[in-house]
């Protein structure tokens, strides 16, 4: 399956984005559906996850500003970023982790800027 992100743009400090993660055909045996994401110069590093069953998680950093949640009719799951820094500028990308192994998207850029 292929995974697709969008929604990533340039937005102030204080703005908001909504990022979405689209798989091209139905994914079997998931586990989890991850969004991680990459600064320049930095190792990527998680960001949110939410299980099959619907439970989320949270880095530190992002927790009370970012939600993730799923549409599971059309398979898209979405990152809800709001009170955007300019900390938050990187690649977004999209994993999905499955019995089977893990598959990621290209990634969306997003920058936080005034």
């Amino acid at each position: 399956a292929q995974l697709v992100e969008s929604g990533g743009g340039l937005v102030q400090p204080g703005g908001s984005l909504r990022l979405s993660c689209e798989s091209s055909k139905i994914i079997f045996n998931i586990l989890a559906t991850n969004w991680y994401r990459q600064a320049p110069g930095k190792e990527r590093e998680w960001v949110a996850r939410i299980s099959n069953s619907g439970d989320t998680n949270y880095a530190e950093s992002v927790k009370g500003r970012f939600t993730i949640s799923r549409n599971m009719v059309s398979n898209t799951v979405f990152l809800q970023m709001d009170n955007l820094k300019r900390e938050d500028t990187a690649v977004y990308y999209c994993n999905v982790d499955a019995s089977w192994g893990q598959t990621w998207g290209q990634g969306t850029q997003v920058t936080v800027s005034s």
